[in-house]
């Protein structure tokens, strides 16, 4: 691609493929940023939000790989280096989410997988970003409410969450001198399959009363912040922003 070609920033988008990740994609997009939409495991989703973007007019590529280890990520960086010329914001919206299980019957394997993805993961990403960002870039990590809620049976993914939290401010300060911000987003009970999975009406509608607006989120609803935060956000540092509609 042509330096006269290049969009004027670029974002590697992580979890592209799911609920909240293809929604923020679709809103850089939108705001005229090029995409290097990023996934694990399942091409076919990355695909087709990349056609997608492409037939809006806007520029994206997909590139996959291991996330959780430093050369995936490193790799993930070189491919948006070689389509696009560099990294201007990097979303790490990529995670996992167990079933809600009490800690003591927990299964130590999915114990390692969430650690692994949710908290390994985002020191990677966060590695290869907090290097290779452009001045003017933004990290932006993912969270979640329920750390600061307690919900009994998250105890796994809560700590993963809460390590990616603890990881905000020290990152920001770290980049002391340099204009590249670093915050979190955290959002609450959100309509996405990741979090629909395995809940029965009930409980869907349970957690959809808790918030005063009285309704799931939606992923464009944590898009939003995310193009504030990646583009004229710039005095938002170092902040964990919980995007659930008013639960305390």
């Amino acid at each position: 691609m042509s330096t006269s070609q290049q969009p004027s920033r670029i974002a590697i988008v992580t979890g592209a493929s799911g609920g909240i990740g293809g929604a923020v994609a679709r809103r850089l997009a939108a705001d005229g940023q090029a995409i290097v939409a990023a996934y694990a495991g399942n091409a076919e989703p990355a695909a087709a939000l990349v056609a997608a973007i492409e037939a809006d007019g806007g520029r994206a590529t997909a590139a996959g790989g291991d996330l959780a280890t430093p050369d995936g990520a490193s790799a993930l960086f070189d491919a948006a280096e070689r389509e696009f010329g560099g990294v201007d914001v990097v979303v790490h919206a990529a995670g996992v989410m167990p079933q809600p299980t009490p800690l003591a019957d927990f299964d130590w394997e999915q114990i390692e997988r969430t650690i692994r993805v949710n908290a390994l993961g985002t020191l990677a990403i966060a590695q290869q970003a907090v290097r290779r960002l452009r001045d003017g870039g933004a990290l932006i990590t993912f969270s979640s409410s329920i750390p600061a809620l307690g919900f009994p049976g998250y105890g796994p993914y809560s700590a993963s969450k809460g390590a990616v939290e603890a990881l905000t401010l020290i990152l920001a300060r770290e980049l002391r001198g340099r204009d590249v911000t670093v915050n979190c987003v955290a959002p609450g009970p959100t309509a996405t399959p990741l979090f629909l999975d395995g809940k029965d009406e009930a409980t869907i509608a349970r957690l959809a009363a808790q918030p005063p607006l009285e309704r799931l989120g939606q992923p464009e609803d944590a898009a939003e912040l995310v193009s504030f935060l990646a583009g004229p956000g710039r005095w938002v540092n170092g902040q964990v922003v919980r995007v659930n509609g008013g639960i305390v």
